[in-house]
């Protein structure tokens, strides 16, 4: 086992997106795995029931071939929320760019959309998608979600993919997310979600935490940080269910096979993909 210390969980994260930017970069799909984070080729899709089917095809058919290959989501933020003519979206974790750039093209001329990644491949990728889709009014920036280079209330919408489960401090994160929005903000979060605290070997696993199962929060933690943080109206909605056994990770899986046959039952339905919704008060 890993120490799942933050600067070696940021380090450990940074390294595997970054690898997967220069994958979608050169025409290859980032490798083919179990997690939420981990993009797959075609011939691995029909077997990843975390990533698949997220996006229709009115969407990507006018996005860049490389941001598409690069989406490593669990879901569609961009279908969480209402966005409107001018408004500021920020995306926390932006990767390949895909998200940022359909609420570009959501908010018209008037707004503008913002993503802050930390892996300077990735931003580069997002950059020349950007460039090539003609969408202007997108910023990509270098930074961290757990420390937004925003002045407050600067945001209409936060949004994020499958990104606030890879930090180590996700409180701290989530009360970014409400310093940088306007009252009256929202958040519409997809993010990976365990009905129940993860086992130690799932949650010590570094390869586990990059591929967005290890820091899952529990719905009742993710209610709890959101509250704390100031937001009101939260709902957490469960989309898809993931069977741990389906990750390929051998201490998981040596784990796995010394449990009992109801605990391993259980663990069919021990995380879940969710939509997560909240509001800054007015």
């Amino acid at each position: 086992m890993l120490q799942t210390d933050g600067p070696t969980i940021h380090e450990v994260v940074r390294e595997r997106y970054g690898v997967a930017a220069r994958d979608a970069s050169s025409g290859a799909h980032p490798s083919c795995g179990g997690s939420c984070c981990s993009s797959s080729a075609d011939s691995c899709r029909s077997s990843d029931g975390i990533t698949t089917n997220l996006y229709g095809a009115a969407e990507t058919s006018t996005l860049p071939d490389a941001a598409v290959r690069a989406s490593l989501g669990c879901g569609n933020p961009t279908a969480l929320i209402d966005l409107r003519p001018g408004d500021r979206v920020l995306d926390l974790g932006s990767g390949g760019g895909i998200d940022v750039l359909l609420s570009a093209r959501r908010v018209g001329p008037t707004g503008h959309a913002y993503g802050v990644d930390m892996t300077p491949d990735m931003l580069a990728l997002a950059r020349r998608n950007a460039a090539e889709a003609g969408v202007a009014n997108v910023t990509f920036l270098e930074g961290t979600i757990e420390a937004l280079p925003f002045p407050d209330a600067a945001i209409d919408v936060v949004i994020s993919n499958c990104v606030v489960n890879l930090s180590p401090d996700k409180p701290r994160v989530l009360r970014e997310a409400f310093r940088v929005l306007a009252p009256g903000g929202r958040v519409a979060i997809s993010d990976v979600v365990a009905e129940a605290p993860l086992p130690f070997p799932v949650r010590k696993s570094l390869a586990l935490w990059a591929g967005c199962i290890a820091g899952a929060l529990t719905r009742e933690e993710y209610t709890r940080f959101l509250s704390a943080a100031g937001f009101v109206d939260i709902e957490i909605e469960s989309t898809r269910v993931h069977d741990l056994a389906g990750f390929d990770d051998p201490d998981l899986r040596s784990w796995l096979a010394r449990q009992d046959p109801d605990r391993q039952a259980s663990l069919k339905t021990a995380v879940f993909s969710a939509f997560v919704r909240a509001r800054k008060p007015a």
